[in-house]
């Protein structure tokens, strides 16, 4: 094992995904696991909440050849280290995200490596999901915002298969590089995450995105690099555009006034994907911001403060 690996690991031995050293690096806390000997996992958060994001790690004394993540049924893919390299030991990145009603209660979340060699191992951890402290309004509207007409609803629930279908597709390729940023120009934070509405005594379905007020026709601007997968209106969120950024990382975009973009287009961080406006079931101008992994529906400020 090499001198920069051995000092990392834990200096007490821990069962394969039975226990955990929490510390901090560059900052951030990190819990630890010591899958096998000269190969750790680290995770950022061992307790993470409903509809958060996680930064994952492994690293190995080895070079690797394989790593994969499972996690409530779906793959959870890594990506090299941009410092490969410049290290004498391998490592892996990857995002994990909680859905926004993943259940709470602990879950046990499964990483396979194998080295260049031919070894394998596997890791298992259980992380505790928190409930989430999401907000509940109550709101008196008009009927039609409640009670959505035949082809309505038709309409909505065909937009929700194709969006699933959308999501559910995994472009292999990691096509963002470095970190995001928030798509409104001088935003700092946004609001309405999780809330939950209830309209006329009828609960609606959690909001999935992070709402930023905004003037009409303020550009709104892509979090990062990757190719559009979607601009058109939608029933519920009115002119949308979807960025694919690769490996099940996609960025939402919705009540736009108008698009810049069309399906297709490769897009560059900052790039002008349209305008803010109140397209679709919104009240007033502003942009929804939503952030899909592997997917699970998290709270897309998250991707801006870990990467």
């Amino acid at each position: 094992m090499s001198t920069q690996l051995s000092a990392f690991l834990p200096s007490v031995a821990i069962a394969q995904g039975a226990g955990t050293v929490p510390r901090k690096i560059a900052g951030k806390p990190w819990s630890e696991h010591e899958c096998a000997h000269g190969v750790e996992l680290r995770l950022s958060s061992m307790e993470p909440s409903q509809g958060s994001l996680q930064l994952v790690e492994v690293r190995s004394a080895n070079q690797l050849a394989e790593v994969t993540g499972q996690w409530d049924g779906n793959e959870i893919p890594f990506w090299p280290s941009e410092s490969a390299g410049k290290i004498d030991f391998d490592v892996r990145t990857a995002l994990l995200g909680i859905d926004l009603e993943h259940a709470s209660g602990t879950a046990d979340f499964v990483v396979s490596t194998k080295t260049r060699e031919g070894e394998s191992f596997v890791c298992t951890v259980s992380l505790d999901v928190k409930a989430g402290r999401f907000a509940t309004e109550e709101l008196k509207v008009a009927p039609q915002f409640v009670e959505p007409n035949p082809g309505q609803l038709a309409r909505a629930e065909a937009e929700r298969k194709r969006l699933r279908e959308i999501f559910a597709s995994v472009t292999p390729e990691k096509l963002w590089n470095g970190p995001f940023r928030i798509p409104i120009t001088g935003a700092t934070t946004g609001g309405n995450f999780g809330k939950r509405r209830v309209l006329n005594g009828q609960p609606s379905s959690p909001h999935s995105g992070v709402d930023f007020a905004a003037p009409a026709g303020t550009p709104v601007h892509a979090a990062q690099r990757g190719r559009v997968v979607l601009a058109e209106p939608l029933y519920f969120s009115g002119n949308t555009v979807i960025v694919d950024h690769g490996l099940g990382v996609y960025t939402f975009y919705g009540h736009l006034s108008s698009f810049d973009v069309k399906v297709g287009d490769e897009i560059g961080v900052g790039g002008v994907l349209g305008k803010v406006g109140a397209t679709g079931r919104a009240t007033g101008p502003h942009l929804h911001w939503g952030l899909t992994v592997n997917r699970a529906r998290v709270n897309s400020l998250d991707i801006v403060k870990l990467l």
